[in-house]
């Protein structure tokens, strides 16, 4: 997966500057799932930050207009890619729908929230990607509901082999702002983290499950 360049510096600077990604090798973060990481996004922050919003929403525009001919809907999976999947939607003056993790459980019982039609071309909106297990399951489901989803539009990607293989298994096309690799080259270049932290965080990313 090749990225602009400049986009992905100009994000991953960003993201740093807000605290949005965290690196701390010595006092690791645990994950949901236990996993210990020197890691931790948290996308959310962004959306406290307006000039770091408008240069995510506007590098998201950029790069749907030099990506994709046509587009008739964008999809943002809940919850993090709502607010960022709105914003895009309005830039381009495109309908909106979300996609929950589950099937909602009252009223209309829905699990896309919003209007599609039959064939319907719609980009998917993530802020973050991990395995890519969670926002394929949003992707499946607009299959399901007879959309045509030509592909995936994330903030960050953590760069596992894993989420690469489960994306092309998926037949579904996975484009990000900047990602793990440029992150920790931006980091050590402005003095984030020390140079020789840089091995431990590759091997980290290669296989975070027994990292120590």
């Amino acid at each position: 997966m090749k990225l602009n360049e400049k986009i992905s510096t100009n994000i991953a600077k960003s993201l740093l500057k807000i605290e949005a990604v965290k690196l701390n090798i010595s006092n690791p973060f645990t994950w949901v799932s236990g996993i210990k990481s020197p890691i931790y996004c948290d996308n959310r922050r962004i959306l406290s930050y307006p000039e770091t919003r408008s240069l995510v929403i506007e590098s998201m525009a950029s790069l749907i207009n030099d990506q994709y001919d046509s587009i008739d809907c964008i999809a943002g999976v809940a919850t993090g890619g709502i607010a960022h999947g709105v914003m895009v939607a309005d830039s381009l003056n495109l309908p909106f729908v979300y996609v929950r993790s589950n099937t909602k459980g009252h009223g209309l019982g829905n699990k896309i929230e919003g209007v599609t039609k039959p064939g319907d071309k719609v980009l998917v909106i993530e802020d973050l990607i991990s395995t890519g297990s969670s926002s394929l399951s949003a992707v499946e489901s607009l299959r399901a509901n007879n959309c045509n989803v030509i592909g995936m539009l994330a903030i960050f990607t953590y760069n596992f082999d894993i989420a690469d293989k489960n994306f092309e298994k998926a037949k579904c096309k996975l484009l990000t702002l900047t990602n793990y690799n440029k992150l920790v080259d931006i980091a050590s270049e402005h003095g984030y983290i020390k140079k020789e932290d840089m091995f431990v965080l590759e091997q980290w990313r290669k296989n975070p499950n027994d990292w120590k």
